[in-house]
């Protein structure tokens, strides 16, 4: 929220520094989170003197130029080519000398310099208005006035502004300050802590009265709780035209673009007072008449950016006596009924609506305007009808209207200030020190909360309506607490701190996992659980139906629950792909949400991401893409890590994969990984091959549970190693060689490993050479070389008999 220093100097007559300031606003719980330097005319015409024009003669080599002589004071004379058709001699005009930058209606810059103009010299340049931001005629240049001294800065003559700009990030429940008035109000408080005592200035409406009671327009409110209160009122007469000045740097100062008068005025008054206003082309409403009132689901409305919207049956909106829509109550304005320059006569409304349902309403469209930014958050009820006067006292000043009819204000049910009992020990008890009564009652006094009563203990208070956000003890202490300063509270030296230890098994067994897929490379990622419906359509094992959706969504892509971990973690994947960091792996524990039955289920798993190349690129290792079989060893290095082995592996019925194989023990499936197809990768705009790996963690923990981790000492004695070369049919597997190799040799037996496989037509058909090695070692001894003969002898016995296998 961007709230102009100079806006607020007029309700508080203050000189304070403006970093001073965002400070203390910042300490009153208003954080600044940058100061902007804004001139109302960029560069503040700096360079820009008023020049007379001493002589001025046709331009030699130019039908359309000039050459002047102009005197820019103290006896400076130059000579400048120009070619404006009114330039004449004696006149005082605005020149722009050597060096200075002016700026075009873009903020681009250009500088002036020396230079000849068909072979004459030009010392500067004598300014259009448009060429110094003073507005957009272009005809001729700006002719100043005759008493103005030669010399003398145009930004004088002009009166360009210098503001600051505060940059507050509101929190929402602040609502009291979406204006200019109410963080004057707040600025105000915190200054009186520094003993520095303003009036707090508020515009006064006492000048408000009927002129001609010519047009009424009846009101009528179909539901009070979405519309507590309504006000309106109309206003004749009235001239379309541009707002003064002083409002149109107001309101560029905060980055509001001015359009005319009656739309200008309203903004300012939002700006100004926070509360939301909006104007209605009084001959657009039918017979007179406003109805507040809901529509039918399906309605089409067209508003003031052109486009059409479908309306909700929730949504609020301001009709005509015949049901037709003219706005969106309290989001946007209507294209037919908004003013023009034609309108001559204007409905002004003010009023209050309920703060969830224009929530509801803003984002089920996606508009976020100023009016609906403030609805939501909850404005003052009790400020519909000073703002809608003072909006209307601006618009007779500035529009030339008259007040039509006299307010019409619907309010069925006053809504009484909000009454809390405070405690002077519940207060030492949640800020752990004291606090003076005096003060307390002193800050009380500057948030303008009345003390109705007092006790030994207490007091008892009444809230100001528009603090929205305190109705209980503990928001009275908060607000003593942040008016004090927290920085003021004394602190001990002593930092007392609990520490616990997780001995949840499950946790346990996440961090071993978590550990070692970090040392391997892995970064853990974590993605929202909230995501986009139409990835439900990506794949045809992911059911629309078990979809869970939110009520009240903060988007369309946060719109359901996910249930899948995939596509969430290739928006990880395509968003590192784009910043050129291309080799990636990723893990992430996380749930999927499902709606099975009209019951919801839960699900864990571990999910890994795997493309690009497997290290990072370096003079010393030759670099190798990640692949399938990758992929495979690392979910192998995993689950033999948890104690799980003897996995059947079958094709996935996953049509998430262009190949992919699911890993399972018994009937329970563990794991499915393999190769993203590359349609799905399309959605997300990845080129490259992307591997993925879904552990179904819930089944994981129950079978590692299972599991008993045998621990025993390293051997004292060596091992040796002896190899073999077979000839064996080519029909035979290693795994039947391998089994067969322990069912002779169980005890002193280790390893057996294959290191080379020959086929070729130096064997005979049919025939295949496995070189296999054999890792023998005793736990209780050293091997001798009898034993070690025995035991390969006995080996090649067994190969040769079940194999027939032959020594080569």
């Amino acid at each position: 929220m961007k709230i102009s220093y100079n806006w607020i100097k007029q309700f508080l007559q203050t000189d304070w520094d403006a970093t001073k300031t965002g400070e203390l606003l910042t300490d009153l719980g208003l954080e600044v989170e940058g100061i902007e330097t804004k001139e109302s005319i960029k560069g503040s015409l700096k360079g820009v003197v008023v020049g007379e024009v001493l002589t001025c003669i046709q331009h030699p080599n130019a039908d359309r130029l000039k050459v002047t002589t102009v005197d820019l004071g103290e006896g400076a004379i130059v000579q400048i080519v120009c070619g404006a058709p009114n330039v004449a001699v004696g006149q005082k005009v605005p020149v722009a000398t050597i060096g200075t930058t002016l700026y075009d209606d873009k903020g681009e810059g250009f500088q002036i310099k020396k230079g000849k103009i068909r072979g004459e010299e030009s010392h500067g340049m004598i300014c259009a208005e448009d060429e110094l931001g003073l507005g957009k005629g272009h005809d001729g240049i700006l002719v100043l006035k005759d008493s103005l001294l030669a010399g003398m800065p145009v930004s004088e003559v002009f009166n360009i502004e210098t503001d600051q700009i505060f940059e507050i990030g509101l929190t929402p429940n602040r609502s009291d300050a979406m204006s200019h008035f109410g963080v004057a109000r707040d600025l105000k408080a915190g200054l009186m802590q520094q003993d520095i005592y303003l009036e707090l200035i508020s515009p006064s409406v006492s000048d408000f009265h009927v002129d001609e009671r010519t047009l009424k327009i009846e009101i009528e409110v179909e539901n009070k709780e979405l519309v507590p209160r309504y006000c309106g009122v109309t206003i004749t007469d009235v001239t379309v035209k541009d707002s003064p000045e002083w409002i149109q740097k107001r309101l560029k100062a905060i980055g509001i673009t001015p359009k005319n008068n009656i739309v200008d005025i309203t903004n300012y008054v939002l700006h100004e007072l926070g509360q939301p206003l909006h104007a209605f082309d009084a001959q657009k409403i039918k017979d007179n008449k406003v109805v507040v009132k809901t529509l039918a689901e399906g309605t089409k409305f067209t508003t003031l950016d052109g486009v059409e919207r479908v309306l909700s049956a929730e949504d609020i909106m301001i009709c005509d006596a015949d049901s037709s829509p003219l706005c969106i109550a309290g989001v946007f304005g209507g294209l037919k009924s908004g003013v023009t320059e034609h309108t001559n006569s204007i409905f002004l409304e003010s009023a209050y609506f309920n703060p969830v349902s224009v929530r509801k309403t803003a984002k089920r469209h996606a508009l976020n305007t100023d009016a609906s930014f403030r609805f939501e958050r909850g404005i003052d009820i009790n400020m519909t009808e000073y703002a809608l006067k003072r909006a209307a006292l601006l618009i007779e000043q500035y529009a030339g209207g008259k007040l039509g009819s006299d307010i019409s204000d619907f309010y069925p049910e006053k809504i009484e200030d909000f009454q809390v009992f405070f405690s002077y020990e519940s207060s030492y008890r949640l800020i752990g020190q004291e606090i003076p009564k005096e003060t307390i009652k002193k800050i009380l006094a500057s948030l303008e909360i009345k003390i109705n009563s007092e006790t030994e203990g207490g007091l008892g208070l009444t809230i100001p309506s528009y603090r929205t956000d305190v109705q209980r003890e503990a928001d009275i202490v908060e607000e003593i607490l942040r008016v004090y300063g927290y920085n003021n509270i004394e602190f001990s030296h002593k930092l007392n701190t609990s520490i616990s230890f997780d001995s949840n098994k499950e946790t346990k067994i996440e961090n071993i996992v978590a550990n070692q897929l970090s040392s391997l490379g892995f970064n853990e990622t974590m993605a929202n659980s909230l995501t986009k419906p139409a990835y439900t359509h990506l794949s045809e094992n992911i059911n629309e139906e078990a979809n869970i959706a939110m009520l009240n969504p903060l988007s369309n892509d946060l719109k359901v629950m996910r249930q899948s971990l995939l596509f969430s973690g290739l928006e990880s994947v395509a968003y590192n792909i784009n910043r050129k960091n291309t080799s990636l792996k990723f893990y992430e524990f996380g749930k999927t949400y499902h709606h099975y039955n009209n019951k919801y289920q839960e699900d864990k798993h571990l999910t890994l991401f795997v493309t690009g190349e497997r290290t990072k690129e370096s003079w010393s290792t030759i670099s190798k893409t990640s692949d399938f079989f990758y992929v495979k060893g690392i979910i192998t290095v995993v689950l033999r890590r948890l104690g799980i082995d003897d996995l059947k592996t079958t094709p996935t019925k996953q049509d998430l994969f262009s190949e992919g194989i699911t890993l399972s023990l018994g009937k329970m499936k563990l794991v499915e990984f393999g190769v993203i197809k590359q349609t799905i990768l399309k959605e997300f705009g990845i080129k490259q091959e992307v591997l993925f790996a879904d552990f179904n963690w819930d089944t994981l923990l129950k079978v590692t549970g299972n599991k008993n981790v045998k621990v025993s000492d390293l051997t004292k004695f060596p091992s040796v190693k002896r190899d073999l070369a077979l000839l064996l049919d080519q029909k035979v597997e290693f795994k039947e060689l391998y089994n067969l190799a322990f069912q002779s040799e169980k005890n002193v037996l280790k390893e057996v490993d294959l290191f080379d496989v020959y086929e070729g037509d130096k064997l005979p058909e049919g025939k295949k050479s496995y070189a296999v090695s054999f890792l023998l070692q005793d736990d209780s001894k050293t091997l001798e070389d009898k034993q070690i003969d025995k035991i390969m002898q006995k080996l090649q016995q067994t190969f040769e008999k079940n194999l027939e296998a032959v020594l080569r």
